[in-house]
């Protein structure tokens, strides 16, 4: 598959080749021309599994700046070139500062906070659709551990202290999310824990892929004011791990969470949409990535108001306004960084 959406190509047919024709590029399978796409059209090429491009065009993009992304075939982040370098060194110097200060501490509980309270939301919304009290009650309670946990950060001190608080709520959040997959598709998606690496079912997949799909924007929207993804707040710092990308996407998990519980309960992602490979892995097939990068692409553009903006944003601006925000914070513009919230 060769689809282009919101000037973004991805590519998720395996042995592809893109090369550049007179502006143009060409996909190419076997020989075959499957796609041709105006240069201009596009800001960023993503990748998945085994395609290759041809040296010309990765030399176009890195001299346009134009991102490419490479994903392995279940949606994880691979590598990414840039181009130029981009960004404002000032600003990179009071990020790298930052890690080592007093203004560590709260940035990491502002992401943590952020994404507690989304998952909140996300438990309470789930509460009042359903009609069955024993699944009512269970997402009740959970909520109700979530909102306490919310209200312990601004006393914590500790990194770990952080780190253990946001790892409370989402194994209280993970052990109810089964509630949230309507009982007709329980069957084919059953959810019995977060697992990853590879993921060994169906909604663990969909979760995986997602989050690829996020953590590539979260890399985009920081690079976009100047900030590093690599050098984060709340993530520990290692090499080759976009730290501070991880960082500004917690706050967002819950959000994929909604998308891949709308496309398992409303049956546009169904049983058919993965394959298994030994001895346990499961992913998405080709048919499924289509889908859930339609889907994924579909929710950018609807429109949220932000609760800081006080005006509809779409929600695939979302990222950027935080990656801004998260930019104004660490040059003393305001006085913290406000996480986006659900409401």
């Amino acid at each position: 598959m060769a689809l282009e959406l919101l000037n973004t190509l991805y590519v998720t047919l395996d042995n592809a080749y893109l090369h550049l024709q007179n502006e143009t590029i060409r996909v190419e399978q076997d020989g075959k021309l499957l796609k041709s796409i105006p240069l201009h059209h596009l800001g960023a090429i993503v990748v998945f599994g085994n395609v290759l491009m041809s040296p010309a065009l990765l030399a176009r993009c890195a001299e346009d700046g134009r991102s490419v992304v490479w994903l392995d075939m279940q949606g994880r982040y691979r590598a990414r070139l840039e181009g130029k370098t981009t960004g404002n060194v000032l600003l990179r110097r009071q990020q790298y500062a930052a890690c080592d200060s007093p203004k560590q501490i709260p940035l990491a509980r502002a992401f943590v906070a952020g994404k507690l309270q989304n998952l909140r939301f996300v438990l309470k919304r789930a509460e009042r659709d359903t009609g069955h009290a024993p699944t009512r009650n269970a997402l009740r309670n959970a909520a109700d551990t979530v909102a306490t946990l919310i209200t312990t950060l601004p006393q914590t001190e500790q990194l770990d202290a952080v780190r253990g608080i946001e790892g409370a709520a989402s194994q209280v959040y993970f052990s109810v999310f089964q509630h949230m997959v309507r009982p007709a598709q329980q069957q084919h998606f059953a959810f019995d824990g977060r697992n990853r690496r590879p993921p060994r079912d169906p909604l663990n997949a969909l979760l995986s892929f997602l989050y690829a799909l996020l953590l590539t924007d979260c890399i985009s929207a920081l690079e976009s004011v100047g900030l590093d993804p690599q050098v984060g707040f709340l993530h520990a710092v290692r090499p080759g791990k976009p730290a501070l990308a991880l960082d500004l996407m917690e706050e967002f998990r819950p959000i994929a969470d909604r998308l891949a519980l709308t496309l398992v309960n409303r049956q546009q992602i169904q049983p058919q949409h993965f394959e298994h490979r030994p001895p346990e892995a499961v992913l998405l097939n080709d048919e499924g990535r289509k889908a859930v990068l339609v889907a994924y692409q579909q929710r950018k553009q609807e429109e949220t108001t932000h609760p800081h903006l006080k005006q509809a944003i779409p929600f695939g601006v979302v990222p950027m306004v935080q990656a801004r925000l998260l930019a104004r914070a660490l040059r003393e513009d305001v006085p913290h960084y406000a996480p986006f919230t659900l409401t």
